[in-house]
């Protein structure tokens, strides 16, 4: 008996494929589909598809980038409200507690909803929003309006990016690791091309600012370079996201990705024929239970609580200081615009997130003991100290320990390169069945176990977001790390 796939039709005004199934007896051509499916020119060689969920990989992290990037134009319209100081800590609190919340519901009610209608509404979703976001910057509106209808955007963005994310994710495992391997690459490249739109966008609506009119935008700022550069910024990214929706309507309708997506859609089997299994051996289980239950997921977790407690701590100091604090850390040059000062910073740090993630091909600098990779993700914990003894702004004025801004500029690269090291070398480990031991061989339990650190991931950033309301505390209060 062999299964095929097709699509037929759509939901809601033809914009969501839906995918069926159709069971036929037909032998002398019943793997034919599924032959073409797996030949190296579809599985391996077709960029096309790989470039699509590269976009749809990078899409999934958009959301963030294109929040914190935007900082400083919100900040910009909030000049005289009590919200000011504290913006980026309920924005990166109520992104990452949004993103908790979806994630889990999305992992819980995978298997009772259509990968391919998430990720379609998603993405859609997603890029009205993002419009709605291009769009503020030609309104000006009272700051308290404002502050809540960022914190709504900021909701739904996060939700949007969970249920794509799980889409995405179950989709490119299908498919095999190359895919996965371009769908990662997306995610890890996302933000260096969002930061340095943001860097270009800045350059050029600050270009030709002098050291006076430097001096008087410090003191009486009007927002207009944050708003040009805002808008740059929101317009090339709702471009983008509406690009990577008709690039996944376009993918949908293949018959490779109906296929495939077939298995997910309707609890099916993949049949998957190759003479390299290997390469293009699907990642999930063939077998897709309709629940995983509950007690192996706190077994796993219990299991592998190291490598869990060790990835959620890498980003709970992440969040504590970037970019709640190092968007109020202001240039020591006076030179220097401090709105392309915080642009770079952006860049920076995204650039070395990008490569502490590269650093992990290499198999000579991969770190498989769990608690060695703990340590390191404990010793961060020196980087919350360390940036408030930089140009902070303050309320109380005084002298930064640190007054070099190149200084300040490494150390932040250095958070970024140990952020995407140590917890791409967590997400390694924890599902790895010859390096983790804990696992005991079972193979049941890879799947769950890279979901389970996933998750820890997602509450880490969350709770490092709300851990930036205490860091800003020591600085509006008793900064005793500056002299």
């Amino acid at each position: 008996m062999d299964i095929r796939t097709s699509a037929m039709g759509s939901d809601v005004g033809g914009g969501v494929p839906r995918i069926t199934t159709e069971v036929e007896h037909d032998d002398s051509d019943g793997d034919q589909s599924i032959m073409e499916m797996s030949h190296p020119q579809d599985m391996r060689g077709d960029a096309r598809i790989r470039w699509v969920y590269f976009m749809l990989g990078a899409a999934t992290l958009l959301s963030w980038n294109a929040m914190i990037n935007a900082n400083p134009f919100f900040i910009s319209r909030l000049l005289g409200s009590p919200l000011r100081t504290s913006f980026s800590s309920y924005l990166s609190s109520v992104f990452t507690a949004s993103n908790v919340v979806t994630l889990a519901h999305a992992i819980m009610t995978s298997k009772h909803s259509s990968p391919s209608r998430r990720a379609f509404w998603s993405t859609a979703l997603t890029s009205a929003i993002v419009t709605i976001l291009f769009l503020t910057t030609f309104l000006h509106h009272s700051p308290a309006p404002f502050f809540y209808f960022i914190m709504i955007s900021a909701f739904c963005l996060s939700g949007c990016a969970s249920y794509l994310s799980n889409s995405v994710f179950a989709g490119a495992a299908l498919f095999g690791a190359p895919y996965m391997q371009s769908m990662m690459s997306g995610q890890a490249a996302v933000a260096v091309a969002v930061s340095s739109v943001q860097v270009i966008g800045t350059a050029i609506s600050v270009w030709g600012t002098t050291p006076l009119a430097l001096a008087i935008s410090a003191t009486n700022p009007d927002g207009k370079a944050e708003e040009k550069s805002a808008r740059i910024f929101f317009g090339i990214s709702a471009l983008y996201m509406i690009a990577t929706l008709l690039a996944y309507r376009w993918l949908a309708s293949l018959q490779v990705y109906t296929t495939i997506m077939g298995a997910l859609e309707n609890n099916l089997k993949p049949r998957v024929v190759s003479d390299e299994a290997g390469e293009r051996q699907p990642l999930l289980p063939a077998v897709l239970p309709s629940t995983v239950e509950g007690n192996q997921i706190f077994r796993v977790f219990q299991t592998n609580f190291i490598y869990n407690f060790a990835v959620g701590f890498v980003f709970t100091v992440t969040l504590a200081v970037y970019p709640a604090i190092t968007v109020t850390i202001k240039p020591t040059n006076m030179n220097t615009h401090p709105l392309l000062f915080t642009a770079v910073h952006f860049l920076l740090f995204s650039s070395g997130d990008l490569l502490g993630r590269h650093m992990c091909s290499f198999p000579q600098l991969i770190i498989w003991s769990a608690r060695r990779v703990l340590a390191l993700s404990l010793l961060r914990t020196l980087f919350i100290p360390a940036f408030l003894l930089c140009n902070v702004e303050l309320s109380l004025h005084v002298t930064p320990f640190i007054s070099s801004d190149l200084v300040y500029m490494l150390l932040l690269c250095a958070l970024g390169v140990s952020n995407g090291y140590v917890s791409t070398l967590c997400m390694l480990g924890a599902p790895s069945l010859e390096h983790n031991r804990r696992l005991k061989g079972r193979q049941e339990d890879v799947d769950v176990a890279s979901t389970v650190a996933a998750f820890c991931l997602i509450v880490g950033l969350a709770v490092g977001g709300f851990a930036s309301f205490g860091v800003r505390a020591v600085i509006c209060n008793c900064n005793p790390f500056t002299s």
